[in-house]
C-alpha cells in the first residue's frame, strides 16, 4: 500500500471516478453526527482564512483541517477511458465531501465570482466529452441504492420527487447549501458575499487534507476492507501518538515490547476506545484524555483536531526520554480513569458530579487532572480540598447568578499556569488567591448579595437547566444531612417538584380569585427556589396539584390527603422534613420568600467565598443591586424637580450618580438598573442606543449628560461616556 496526504484539489482535480462497490452499505451519515460538525469545522477554517493576514516569508502557513483517510483500489481501464478506483474504505467521507463541494458550487455560481464557481465545478464533474456514459461525468459514484438521488442533487435539480427528497443524500446536499447560503449572508453586501465565498472555495480546495491509501497489485481488497471495517479499529489520534512514540523508542534502541506491555497496553483496551460525549460530539475516551493531558502539560488550549500534531511538536521540541514520557502518560491515564469513579461522597467526587457533569463544564478536567496527579507527600489533603472547593464555589456561584462563561477556558488556563508556577505544595492557596483577586466581570467571584438577588425571587426553575437545578437541591439536602463523608449523600436523579403547584389555580387560587397582580406575583414565585424541592420520581405524579393540607383536600372532594401529608409519609429527605415540620396549615407566598432566603443562606455556606475576595467595580452586579434597592420612589416617579420622567428614568438617575467619566456595562446589568428587560430592538439594532432623538432609551442617556459608545450586540455590552468629558 502507498499512503499520501492530498487536498480535494488533487484528489478531484483531474478526470477520475471513485466508485463505491455494490456490496458496501448505502449512505448513512446524518446532520447531528457528521454534517453539522463537518460544516462547523470548515466554517471555522474559512473564517480563519478571512482573518489571517498575508503570510510573510518564513511565517507558518495556516494549519489545514484533517478529514481522515480513504482506501482506494485502482481498476484496470482501457486506454482513453476515465481512470477508475473502487473506494474500499471511506465512502461515507468521500460522498459527503462531493455533496459539500457541489452545494458550495451551486451557491457560488449564483452569488459569487465566476472563476470561483468554475474552480469548484472542476472538482465535482468530469468533462462530458470524456465520459463514455452519462453517469461517468460524476467523480464519485455511490452504490446502486443512492444513485438516483445522487444524480438528481448533483444535477442541481430544484424539485425532487418525495422518494428522492427524503433520502440522506438529498438531505445532506440541502443542508450544506442552506448553511453556506446563510453563512455567506447572500442578501447583504455583494462584495462581502463574494469575498466570503472566495475564502470558502480556497478552504475547500486547498486547506482540507485527506490521507489517500492506494492499494498495490497483489493486495487483497476484500480482506483489507473486512479488516478495516470489521476486525480493525478507527484511526485515532492515540493511534498516531502510539506509532510515533514507539518509532522513537525503537530508534533509541529501547526494549519496545517491555515498554508497550508496561505502559501502553492498558490504553489499547475497550474502555479507552469507548465514545464519550463532548458537547454534541462523541470522541474516544483516550483521545479526550490526551486532549486534557496536553492542555495541562502545554498550559494552553489544544484543539481536538490538533492533539496528535501538538503532541508531536511537544516531543520534538522538548525531547523527553521515551520511557519517562510513557511512564508519565500511563500514570496520568490511571488518574483520569479514577476521575470517573470517584467516591460520590468525597470532595473530589462531588466536584466531578457538580461541576463537570451538572454544570457540563468538561473544560475544568485538565485542572482536576493536575490536582489529583500529585501524591500526598507533594500536595497535602488540606491543600487539595481547598483548591477543589474554591473552584467549585467560583463555578457554582457564577452559574447560579447567570454570569457569563465566555472566559472560562482562559480562566482555567490561568489557574494551571499559576499552579505550575507555585507548585503543588500550596495549590489550594494559589487557586483561592487567583480566583479571589479577579476584577473583570467575566471572572469575578459573586458574593452573597448577588446570590440573594437572583435566588430569592427569580424563577430559577425556568432559568437553570434541569441537571443544574437538581444538583442545587441535592447540595442543599446533603448540607442538611451533615458534612461530606460523614453521612449518606442525597440520591441522584430525583424529580424537582413545585410545592405550590405550577397549575396552582386549580386548587390554590381561592384567596386571590380575580386579583390579576397577585396572580402574576404568584406565577413568578411558584418557580423560585423557595417553592422547589425534590421527590422520588414515582411520588411526583401522585402529588400533582392537590392542596397543601388534608382538610383542604377533603373539602375539595379529593381522597388520600394533601401534599403536605404525602411529603410527610413518603419522602425521607431532610429538605422535605424541614418544610412540612415548619408549615402545618398553609403554604403561602411569604412562606416561599422566607424559605428562599433561608436556603440561599445555606447555599452561601455550602459554596463559601473568601471575605477578602475582590468586589467588582462600581458597575458591578452587586453595586447595581444596591442602587436598585435604595433608589428613591420620589425621584423615580418624577417628583424631584428637573427629573427625567421617561420609562428609563432609573438608568438616567444611575448615570447621574457615576463619578467616573466612562463606565462599561453588560446589557444584563443595564436591565438590573432598570429592574426590567430591555426592548428586543436594543439587542438587535445599534440605532436604539445611538438614536437619541428617536428612542426613549437614548433620551434617558442624553438627559443624564451621557452618550452610548462601543455598543457590542454580540457580547451584549455598552460603554457610556460623559458628554462633558468627551467635549473636553
Amino acid at each position: 500500500m502507498q499512503a499520501h496526504t492530498h487536498t480535494p484539489a488533487i484528489i478531484f482535480g483531474h478526470h477520475i471516478r471513485y466508485v463505491v462497490p455494490l456490496f458496501q452499505r448505502p449512505y448513512v451519515w446524518t446532520e447531528d453526527d457528521q454534517w453539522q460538525p463537518l460544516w462547523e469545522d470548515i466554517r471555522t477554517l474559512t473564517e480563519r482564512l478571512l482573518d489571517a493576514p498575508p503570510t510573510a516569508y518564513g511565517a507558518p502557513p495556516l494549519p489545514p483541517h484533517f478529514l481522515g483517510a480513504i482506501v482506494l483500489d485502482q481498476q484496470t481501464t482501457p486506454s482513453g477511458f476515465i481512470a477508475t478506483r473502487h473506494i474500499i474504505d471511506g465512502q461515507q467521507r468521500l460522498t459527503t465531501l462531493q455533496l459539500l463541494l457541489d452545494a458550495a458550487q451551486w451557491v457560488v455560481e449564483q452569488h459569487g465570482a465566476d472563476m470561483d464557481a468554475q474552480a469548484l465545478k472542476t472538482l465535482v464533474l468530469n468533462g462530458a466529452n470524456l465520459a463514455e456514459h452519462s453517469d461517468h461525468v460524476f467523480k464519485v459514484w455511490p452504490t446502486d441504492r443512492d444513485q438516483d438521488s445522487f444524480r438528481a442533487v448533483m444535477d442541481n435539480a430544484t424539485q425532487l420527487p418525495p422518494s428522492l427528497a427524503t433520502s440522506k443524500i438529498a438531505q445532506a446536499h440541502m443542508f450544506f447549501a442552506g448553511q453556506i447560503t446563510e453563512w455567506a449572508d447572500v442578501t447583504g453586501d455583494p462584495d462581502k458575499v463574494a469575498q466570503r465565498l472566495n475564502a470558502l472555495v480556497r478552504a475547500l480546495r486547498d486547506h482540507l487534507k485527506i490521507v489517500v491509501i492506494d492499494l498495490e497489485p497483489g493486495d487483497n481488497a476484500q480482506v483489507i476492507f473486512e479488516t478495516l471495517n470489521h476486525r480493525g479499529s478507527p484511526l485515532l489520534a492515540a493511534d498516531l501518538i502510539k506509532n510515533l512514540i514507539f518509532q522513537l523508542a525503537q530508534a533509541e534502541g529501547a526494549d519496545v515490547p517491555h515498554l508497550y506491555k508496561t505502559y501502553w497496553k492498558p490504553l489499547d483496551g475497550d474502555y479507552w476506545r469507548q465514545p464519550v460525549a463532548q458537547g454534541r460530539r462523541y470522541r474516544p475516551r483516550i483521545d479526550l484524555f490526551l486532549n486534557h493531558w496536553l492542555t495541562m502539560k502545554l498550559l494552553r488550549e489544544v484543539a481536538g483536531d490538533r492533539v496528535f500534531a501538538d503532541f508531536r511538536d511537544h516531543v520534538f521540541t522538548h525531547h523527553p526520554a521515551i520511557a519517562d514520557l510513557l511512564a508519565e502518560l500511563a500514570a496520568d491515564a490511571q488518574v483520569y480513569q479514577q476521575m470517573e469513579n470517584l467516591a460520590p461522597d468525597s470532595i473530589e467526587g462531588v466536584f466531578h458530579y457538580r461541576v463537570i457533569r451538572a454544570l457540563d463544564s468538561a473544560v475544568v478536567s485538565p485542572f482536576l487532572l493536575w490536582i489529583l496527579r500529585w501524591p500526598a507527600d507533594a500536595m497535602s489533603a488540606q491543600q487539595r480540598t481547598k483548591a477543589i472547593t474554591a473552584l467549585e464555589s467560583w463555578m457554582v456561584r457564577r452559574a447560579l447568578t447567570r454570569a457569563t462563561a465566555k472566559d472560562l477556558n482562559r480562566m482555567i488556563l490561568d489557574l494551571l499556569r499559576a499552579l505550575d508556577n507555585d507548585g503543588p505544595a500550596r495549590a489550594g492557596d494559589t487557586v483561592e488567591t487567583v480566583l479571589a483577586t479577579q476584577h473583570a466581570e467575566s471572572r469575578h467571584w459573586p458574593d452573597d448579595h448577588a446570590l440573594h438577588r437572583v435566588l430569592d425571587t427569580q424563577p430559577i426553575y425556568k432559568i437553570l437547566t434541569r441537571p443544574r437545578m437538581r444538583m442545587l437541591l441535592e447540595a442543599l439536602e446533603d448540607s442538611l444531612r451533615g458534612p461530606l463523608g460523614e453521612g449518606q449523600t442525597c440520591p441522584r436523579n430525583l424529580t424537582v417538584e413545585h410545592v405550590m403547584p405550577q397549575a396552582w389555580r386549580e386548587h390554590w387560587g381561592a384567596d386571590i380569585d380575580g386579583d390579576h397582580n397577585a396572580g402574576a406575583q404568584r406565577d413568578q414565585l411558584v418557580h423560585s427556589l423557595g417553592n422547589l424541592t425534590l421527590v422520588n420520581g414515582k411520588l411526583n405524579p401522585t402529588l400533582s396539584n392537590r392542596p397543601w393540607t388534608d382538610e383542604d383536600t377533603a373539602a375539595r372532594g379529593l381522597a388520600s390527603g394533601g401534599k403536605r401529608d404525602y411529603l410527610l409519609r413518603h419522602s425521607q429527605l431532610k429538605l422535605n422534613a424541614t418544610l412540612v415540620a415548619q408549615h402545618h396549615a398553609t403554604w403561602t407566598e411569604q412562606d416561599i420568600l422566607d424559605r428562599a432566603s433561608e436556603l440561599v443562606g445555606r447555599i452561601a455556606t455550602i459554596w463559601s467565598r473568601p471575605v477578602e475576595a475582590v468586589r467588582p467595580q462600581a458597575s458591578s452586579i452587586s453595586a447595581i443591586a444596591d442602587f436598585v434597592a435604595h433608589i428613591g420612589d420620589d425621584e423615580l416617579n418624577g417628583a424631584v424637580a428637573g427629573a427625567h420622567t421617561g420609562k428609563y428614568r432609573a438608568l438616567w438617575r444611575w448615570l447621574r450618580q457615576q463619578p467616573s467619566e466612562d463606565v462599561s456595562l453588560s446589557f444584563a446589568q443595564v436591565e438590573q438598573i432598570l429592574d426590567g428587560p430591555l426592548p428586543p430592538s436594543a439587542r438587535n439594532h445599534l440605532p436604539h442606543w445611538y438614536g437619541y432623538d428617536g428612542t426613549a432609551l437614548g433620551r434617558a442617556i442624553r438627559d443624564a449628560g451621557w452618550k452610548a459608545t462601543h455598543v457590542n450586540l454580540i457580547d451584549e455590552r455598552v460603554t457610556f461616556v460623559h458628554i462633558a468629558s468627551q467635549d473636553n
